[in-house]
């Protein structure tokens, strides 16, 4: 049952919103365009705000709809491996060639999911890291070491920090080449079309 649910879950992270809902607006493959990373800021970048905030909201449920799909095994460590089990299913699809988002949505969906408290203040950093600079990159690689040191500073158990460290070291790992160009100024800010699909 444990074994089945995180199976699950990966499935259900593996369910690539922004690859659907561009392929049914436009007919186009949105790995194929602007960045070519199937996520929110280039559903933004690529097709608008409004279907760049349909698949961000959607991808955070699928990280919020794996962690209770693990309570229901009654065992807490399980809820937290369903939780990473859909940023996986996110990050490497089974269904799209392994080819997925970054992770930021369905990272934040299972944190709310989990830990509400230490979301709520990675949300806020995030959202005010990017309103000031315009990086939507930037808010994810502050948030995700921000997120180990939150739960080791409230006295989380091991399950925790274990779980915590393998988010952030898969955010920062899907946000590497984020982070060579925003070390070199060459990032791009929100708001610049990098492609604009007619």
């Amino acid at each position: 049952m444990k074994i089945l649910v995180i199976v699950l879950s990966y499935f259900i992270g593996s369910i690539s919103t922004a690859y659907i809902l561009v392929k049914l607006m436009k007919g186009i493959d949105i790995r194929t365009v602007g960045s070519k990373n199937a996520g929110a800021t280039n559903v933004q970048r690529v097709l608008g705000t409004g279907p760049a905030l349909l698949v961000f909201c959607f991808d955070a449920l699928k990280g919020i709809l794996a962690v209770m799909i693990g309570r229901i095994t009654g065992d807490p460590t399980v809820a937290l491996w369903c939780g990473i089990a859909a940023v996986v299913g996110h990050n490497w699809p089974l269904f799209f060639g392994l080819r997925g988002g970054k992770g930021t949505a369905t990272t934040l969906g299972v944190l709310w999911a989990v830990m509400p408290n230490i979301a709520s203040i990675i949300t806020v950093v995030g959202i005010a890291a990017i309103a000031i600079t315009r990086y939507v990159s930037l808010g994810s690689v502050l948030g995700a070491p921000l997120l180990l040191i939150l739960t080791i500073i409230t006295g989380k158990s091991w399950n925790y920090i274990i779980f915590s460290f393998i988010l952030m070291s898969m955010t920062l790992y899907r946000h590497r080449e984020n982070i060579m160009r925003l070390l070199e100024g060459r990032e791009s800010r929100l708001g610049q079309k990098l492609k604009r699909v007619k």
